[in-house]
C-alpha cells in the first residue's frame, strides 16, 4: 500500500470530520487527560486494517501507542481484542469514528473475499474484485481483496484494456476494436473483450484478446463455450455471480471469477471500542 497516499487519504478524512475542532472531546477533557481504547470484534471473520490504526493516530498524536494483537489476514472471532491505542483522550476520541468506519469496511471486504475463495477450493478458479469499489476507497478495498486471500482485477482505466459492450457497439465490432487498441498500445498492456454470445467468443478469439470475460453467461453455457479457447487465452467470468452460486462458475473450469459484491455490496463488519479512561479532570 503507498503509504503517502494513505497519509494524505487520512489527512482528508479527518479534516472532514473534524472541522475547525471536536467541541466534544476538547470541551470536556484536557490536553493532559489520558486513556486507553481497545478495539473487539463483535463478529467472526478476516480482520484488516492494521495500517489504518497505526497511521491514523500517528497522524494524530505522535506519542499515541498503538499495540497490534491481531495482524491483516488473521481471522478472529466474536470478543477477541484487535488493538490497544494508548494516549490523549482527545486525540482517541477525535480519530475514533474515522479509523472505525475504515477497518469495519476492510475487515468486511477481507472476510466475504475469504469466504468466495474459500466456496472455490478444489477448482482452478481465482476470486478477483472488480472497479466497483466506493469512490475515494479504492486502494484501500483492493488491498482488504488482497487481505482476504482474492486478487485485484485491474486497478482503473489506465493499467489494462477492457472492451465492454458499449466499446464495441462505438467500434462497429470486436474486431475492429481490438485491433485499434492493440495497434497503439505497448507490449505489456492486456487487450480484455467481454462476450455474451458464442459468435462474439469467436470472433474475440480470433481478434486475438488476451482475456475473454463470459458475461453474464450461465455455467452450463461457459463450460460448453470453453474448448473454443485457446489455452493462451485466459477466460474470466463476471455478472450474476452470487456466493451463493460460485461454485457451480468454479467448477465449470474457468480461471477467474471477478465479484462485484466484494466491494459494492459488503455490510460493515462489527467492530467496537472499549474505553479505560486514566486521570480525566471532569
Amino acid at each position: 500500500m503507498n503509504i503517502i497516499k494513505l497519509e494524505d487519504m487520512l489527512k482528508q478524512f479527518f479534516n472532514e470530520d473534524i472541522g475547525d475542532g471536536d467541541l466534544s472531546s476538547e470541551f470536556i477533557f484536557s490536553s493532559l487527560d489520558q486513556g486507553s481504547f481497545t478495539f473487539y470484534a463483535k463478529e467472526d471473520g478476516i480482520f484488516c486494517g492494521t495500517l489504518i490504526i497505526e497511521t491514523g493516530f500517528r497522524i494524530l498524536d505522535s506519542s499515541i501507542q498503538v499495540t497490534l494483537l491481531k495482524q491483516d489476514g488473521d481471522s478472529v472471532y466474536k470478543g477477541e481484542a484487535l488493538a490497544k491505542i494508548d494516549g490523549s483522550l482527545q486525540k482517541l476520541l477525535i480519530g475514533e469514528r474515522v479509523i472505525l468506519n475504515l477497518i469495519q469496511r476492510m475487515s468486511a471486504i477481507a472476510t466475504m473475499a475469504a469466504n468466495a475463495v474459500a466456496q472455490t477450493a478444489g477448482t482452478n478458479a481465482r476470486i478477483c474484485d472488480t472497479r466497483k469499489t466506493m469512490p475515494g476507497l479504492r486502494m484501500l478495498d483492493k488491498y482488504a481483496v488482497r487481505t482476504g486471500g482474492a486478487f485485484n482485477h485491474r486497478n482503473g482505466l489506465y493499467d489494462a484494456i477492457m472492451l465492454k459492450d458499449n466499446h464495441i457497439a462505438f467500434a462497429g465490432s470486436i474486431t475492429h476494436a481490438v485491433e485499434t487498441a492493440r495497434s497503439k498500445i505497448g507490449h505489456t498492456v492486456k487487450i480484455e473483450v467481454e462476450i455474451e454470445t458464442r459468435e462474439q467468443l469467436l470472433e474475440a478469439v480470433e481478434a486475438g484478446a488476451d482475456i475473454i470475460m463470459f458475461d453474464n453467461r450461465t455455467p452450463e453455457e461457459i463450460r460448453d463455450w470453453l474448448p473454443l479457447v485457446p489455452s493462451t487465452i485466459a477466460t474470466e467470468a463476471s455478472g450474476g455471480i452470487t456466493t451463493e452460486n460460485i461454485r457451480s462458475y468454479a467448477e465449470s473450469g474457468i480461471q477467474w471469477i471477478s465479484l462485484g459484491a466484494l466491494t459494492h455490496s459488503i455490510k460493515a463488519f462489527d467492530i467496537s471500542a472499549l474505553v479505560h479512561m486514566k486521570g480525566a479532570m471532569v
